[in-house]
């Protein structure tokens, strides 16, 4: 684990890079609990985690061969399924239980199992977690990327929200959602201050995205980046020789970062490392800084432009009478 300088200030945040207990729910819960109490006894108010975190990111489908790999897929799948966070039966109660006790907000990537609907499809989501414990909201990754769809079904817009916090107003988009003008509008529009990026992406592309999407949106950036070496996937992984050439050896180096409203990195890139970032993150600042440019205010154009957001929920199936 790395060890970072922790500033001070009314308004902390932390990002959080760790490595899950892949494909172990209940081992990477208690790692994030255990990351949520460093962080708050450190001072944070906010306490964001990767893409997918519980428990853990599928980066087989970018090794592995659709033709060729089909039984170690379907393993894999099998096991991630059995290990995926249900919301519907509480499956995020540690978490949620970690955010009370310590008076934080966490925002964290989840694979999330449909309790409602079939019981057997997945969904890439990230949550916001109150200093109460309550789930704040929900968001699916509205498009899951390239192989991606072989795990994750496609999200909806019902959790295009921000959501006021006591660390600001915060949103939250997945990864290479970053890259969608519309849905960042959707953010923007809703006055977002505090704008978190959970991401398996890497390298100096995405931080450069996280720093234009700062001076863009004028708002507090933080991209929670994940982090995975080959000594991290379990022994028993299927196909692990198969994905694993060097213990040693980063799956993914992370590359977290913190960017201030006007695109400028305050914390990070933490590279190649486990560790915690901290900056001090005044929401004021996010409104002050839209004095020169505001996308959704005296800058844009409604008379030219118009975005139409659906948040409806589709339903497969619509069920009356009897118990």
């Amino acid at each position: 684990m790395t060890a970072t300088p922790t500033p001070t200030g009314d308004h902390l945040v932390a990002v959080v890079q760790e490595a899950p207990v892949l494909l172990d729910r209940d081992a990477t819960l208690d790692r994030a609990v255990a990351r949520i109490a460093e962080a708050a006894a450190n001072g944070a108010r906010l306490v964001a985690l990767p893409e997918t975190f519980v428990p853990g990111y599928p980066f087989w489908v970018w090794k592995l061969r659709f033709d060729d790999d089909g039984a170690t897929l379907a393993a894999l799948h099998a096991r991630l399924l059995e290990n995926a966070i249900d919301l519907s039966a509480g499956g995020l109660r540690p978490l949620c239980e970690a955010a009370k006790k310590h008076g934080v907000t966490v925002v964290c990537g989840i694979d999330e199992r449909d309790g409602e609907f079939s019981r057997a499809s997945l969904y890439n989501t990230v949550v916001i977690v109150g200093p109460d414990g309550a789930i704040r909201n929900r968001h699916r990754k509205l498009m899951p990327t390239n192989p991606e769809r072989t795990v994750w079904g496609i999200g909806d817009g019902s959790g295009l929200r921000t959501v006021t916090t006591p660390a600001g107003r915060i949103g939250s988009l997945i990864c290479w959602e970053n890259y969608m003008p519309l849905a960042r509008f959707a953010l923007f529009a809703q006055g977002v201050e505090v704008y978190v990026a959970p991401t398996w992406d890497e390298g100096d592309g995405w931080a450069a995205t996280m720093r234009h999407i700062a001076m863009e949106g004028r708002c507090w950036v933080l991209g929670a980046s994940s982090v995975l070496q080959g000594k991290d996937v379990p022994a028993d992984f299927p196909a692990r020789a198969q994905l694993v050439a060097d213990e040693a050896a980063w799956i993914n180096e992370g590359g977290s970062v913190i960017v201030d409203p006007g695109g400028s990195v305050v914390a990070g890139p933490l590279v190649n490392a486990r560790g915690i970032l901290y900056a001090d993150c005044p929401p004021a600042r996010a409104g002050a800084a839209k004095r020169t440019l505001d996308v959704a205010g005296h800058y844009g154009r409604p008379d030219v432009f118009a975005l139409t957001v659906n948040r409806d929920v589709p339903a497969p199936a619509r069920f009356s009478g009897g118990a």
